[in-house]
């Protein structure tokens, strides 16, 4: 990930303007590189949903919150496709409710059972990526450096708007920033 900014042309996707600055932040290569991609297939949302109604009876608020506890919140899967999701499952005889009323509870079936256990390997490797996103989601938080480099840019911009910037303080403004950066560098 990377910043620029850029005076003038309009605001783009990804980016936030602060006066005549326009800043972007770019992930994946010089333009935002590729599409999004889903996080899970529908087979593998099938699985993940299993085998956390296997751990423990869940209704489908549950199983969102799970999925984006375990994310570090990167990603939760919609209401839009937990229910259709937990329906099939349930037609598929892998699932049964459990309770009744406006929070249906879901427990594993035997046969889900079962289907988790011949599916065990992908099961764990779905798990893991789940897991790998939580992990690099906590690693990096990218918010506050957000927040900052916007404080830092419009300083910058408030500073060099007022008509009795002579050279020396433009040097010594440069300056700042050159070791600031130098700084991040070592770090």
């Amino acid at each position: 990930m990377f910043f620029t900014f850029e005076r003038g042309c309009g605001p783009r996707p990804g980016s936030w303007r602060r006066g005549p600055f326009e800043f972007r932040w770019e992930v994946g290569g010089r333009h935002g590189g590729g599409r999004r991609r889903r996080m899970f297939d529908g087979e593998e949302l099938r699985l993940v949903l299993l085998k956390l109604i296997a751990d423990q009876p869940r209704h489908g608020y549950d199983l969102i919150r799970d999925i984006e506890e375990r994310t570090g919140g990167a990603y939760a899967p919609s209401a839009g496709v937990i229910y259709p999701t937990l329906t099939m499952l349930d037609d598929m005889g892998l699932i049964e409710a459990v309770s009744e009323g406006s929070r249906k509870e879901y427990a594993a079936t035997e046969a889900g059972r079962e289907h988790l256990a011949e599916r065990a390997d992908e099961v764990a490797a779905l798990f893991e990526r789940l897991e790998a996103l939580g992990e690099e989601r906590s690693r990096v938080d990218r918010a506050p450096i957000r927040r900052a480099t916007a404080n830092l840019f419009s300083a910058i911009q408030h500073r060099l708007s007022r008509d009795d910037m002579a050279p020396d303080l433009l040097h010594k403004a440069v300056s700042i920033i050159d070791e600031a950066a130098q700084k991040i560098e070592r770090l």
